[in-house]
Formats: C-alpha cells, sequence, structure tokens
C-alpha cells in the first residue's frame, strides 16, 4: 500500500519550558523535501546539528525517550513524534533551541494544534505502508509487547498499577487515525506517582514539572489543575508515548500493536525488533 508523502505547509513555532530541563525553549516545525525523514535541529549548538528520530539513535529511556548523536541530543521527543505520528507527517525539520521541546501541557495537544493551524501538504513522492506479515513480540518481566498483522494500526495498551486505587487496572483500545487521536489521545497528559517525585528530582529531571503539565497521583487522590480529561487518562496517555516511540521506527506500517505495562525502554526495545522484521 502506498500514499503521498505529507509535510506541513509551511513554519509554526511554539516557545514553552521543557519539563525535565526546566528550560525556556522555541520549538519550530519546518516543511522539509521528500524523503528527509522527521529529524531535530539543535540550533542553540555550533553547526546547528541534526538528529534523526529513528531508533537506532535513541539514546536513553529513563522516563522520556531521548534521541541523540554524540553529545547532541534531544530529550523528551514522544509527544512531539506521536502527534507527527497520528497526522501521517513524513518528513518535517523540528528546530529546537534547547536540548528538549517545550512540554506544553504535558500532552500533545499543543503540536496537534501546531498541526492544524498551518495545514498538511501532499508531496509528489509516495510512501509505502509497510503490512507486517507475522507477529513480533518483545518481553522483559512483566512487561510485554506483540504485534499481530492488521489492515490498520490499532493500539491496545493495558496499564497495572495494583497499588495505586486511583488506578489499578485500566485498559483501552484504539485505531489510530487523525481524528482518533486528536479526539481520544492527544490531550492525555504525563502523569507521576506523588511516591516518585522526590526520586525524579534527585535525578536532575522534572525540573519544569508542575500541575500545569502533569497529573500527580497519591493512593485515590488526584492532583491536578482541572481533574482528568478522561477517567482513564492515564491509559491513554501510555498509549500517548507508545505512538510517539514507535515512530522512531522511521516508517509508517500496519499492525495491532498489544502493550502491557509497557514503558519508553521496552517501546524502544520492541520497536528495534519492528525494524528487524521489516528489514
Amino acid at each position: 500500500m502506498r500514499r503521498p508523502q505529507r509535510t506541513l505547509k509551511k513554519q509554526v513555532s511554539f516557545s514553552g519550558v521543557g519539563i525535565h530541563t526546566g528550560k525556556e525553549v522555541t520549538l519550530r516545525f519546518c516543511p522539509a523535501p521528500v524523503d528527509s525523514g522527521i529529524v531535530f535541529q539543535r540550533m542553540d549548538l555550533s553547526g546547528k546539528p541534526t538528529i534523526p528520530a529513528a531508533v537506532e539513535y535513541v539514546q536513553d529511556t529513563s522516563r522520556s525517550t531521548t534521541i541523540g548523536i554524540g553529545t547532541c541530543t534531544v530529550q523528551t521527543v514522544e509527544h512531539v513524534l506521536a502527534a507527527l505520528n497520528a497526522y501521517q507527517i513524513d518528513n518535517l525539520c523540528i528546530q529546537v533551541t534547547e536540548g528538549e521541546p517545550p512540554i506544553g501541557d504535558g500532552s500533545s495537544q499543543t503540536f496537534v494544534e501546531l498541526i492544524e493551524e498551518v495545514g498538511i501538504e501532499e508531496q509528489e513522492a509516495s510512501k509505502n505502508i509497510v503490512s507486517l506479515k507475522q507477529p513480533v513480540h518483545f518481553s522483559h518481566g512483566q512487561t510485554h509487547l506483540v504485534a499481530l498483522p492488521s489492515d490498520e494500526f490499532r493500539i491496545s495498551y493495558t496499564l497495572h498499577y495494583p497499588n495505586t486505587p486511583v488506578i489499578r487496572c485500566q485498559y483501552f483500545s484504539l485505531v489510530i487515525t487523525p481524528e482518533n487521536f486528536k479526539e481520544q489521545i492527544a490531550r492525555c497528559r504525563t502523569f507521576a506517582l506523588y511516591e516518585e517525585i522526590t526520586l525524579l528530582m534527585e535525578s536532575g529531571l522534572i525540573r519544569g514539572g508542575s500541575l500545569e503539565n502533569a497529573v500527580v497521583i497519591k493512593d485515590d487522590v488526584i492532583f491536578s489543575k482541572e481533574g482528568l480529561r478522561f477517567p482513564d487518562e492515564m491509559v491513554r496517555h501510555k498509549i500517548l508515548d507508545l505512538i510517539g516511540d514507535l515512530t522512531l521506527v522511521g516508517f509508517p506500517f500496519l499492525a495491532h500493536v498489544i502493550a502491557i505495562r509497557s514503558g519508553h525502554a521496552a517501546n524502544v526495545a520492541f520497536g528495534k525488533e519492528l525494524v528487524k522484521c521489516f528489514s
């Protein structure tokens, strides 16, 4: 199956704070020619180096996904990539003025709004959409991911926090289309357990985190600026992260992805298995 390659019609930008670095940063989406793929460009570094959004460039997966080449890195790429994946954007240069995109409200909503603000342009060259021919799986401990052959891109996710009453077990399944992503996934924010906050801060993370851009959970209590956007917002955000991480496979594919308790490390490891399968 093939479809036209897609980019954005013109440049668009957004400024805010990085959730982990805490630094003010401007992100700019720049249309790119056919077969360019998605790349991040560090505008603040000498030579303005670029990093392709691909699994082979992943350097770290602790609490977010970081890609890099040598010392040039971009952290927390998953929320941006999830929106680009859902809207089937193939070619784009994402310029950032620091080492992490702005977090917005902790979801992909800001990036959806940027895409819709400028619109999508179909390009002259076509893109091959790869169909999975056989199951692919990855397991580590209690974390499992499997991709099954399908004629659509669907993600089914099971989230299991048995010791956190407000979460317990959540399940959500969705065919990923621009409309479904915008209505059901894009607004779902990152979350953390209250007990994790001190450890994250001691690790030098969440310097820009606040109730403006995250949901904090303690036992059966939700700390949030506006309450939950969906009763199962947490599992939906996990789907958002998985979509973003699977963008690093580097090409569109059709499969039913089933995930149980997966995070960034497992998502990326699974993405590498997919690349091997499609090669």
